[in-house]
């Protein structure tokens, strides 16, 4: 699923009439949210859903597998999301 089917379907089940152009700019600005949060090195949470937050991977030196030799691999923050234990459920079901 991409996000113009997730727009699809949520103009599709939604209870009221709902236009596309609104829910693109809702689920925008929901995304925006999150990124803002994560940037600012919160963690956000949806409980039954999951939560996202960022980690922090060390600076290493690893080895290009075509010639061997050692390359520098910078510091980077990642975003890690964690299913939560009702979303874990449904998958399994």
């Amino acid at each position: 699923m991409n996000k113009n089917d997730l727009i699809d379907y949520i103009a599709k089940n939604a209870s009221a009439d709902v236009s596309k152009t609104l829910i693109t700019e809702i689920l925008d600005l929901t995304f925006r949210g999150i990124e803002n949060e994560l940037k600012e090195g919160g963690e956000v949470r949806f409980v039954g859903f999951g939560s996202f937050k960022i980690s922090h991977r060390k600076a290493s030196t690893g080895r290009n597998p075509r010639t061997g030799e050692a390359i520098k691999i910078e510091a980077a923050n990642r975003v890690k999301f964690t299913a939560g234990k009702e979303l874990k459920e449904a998958v399994n079901q």
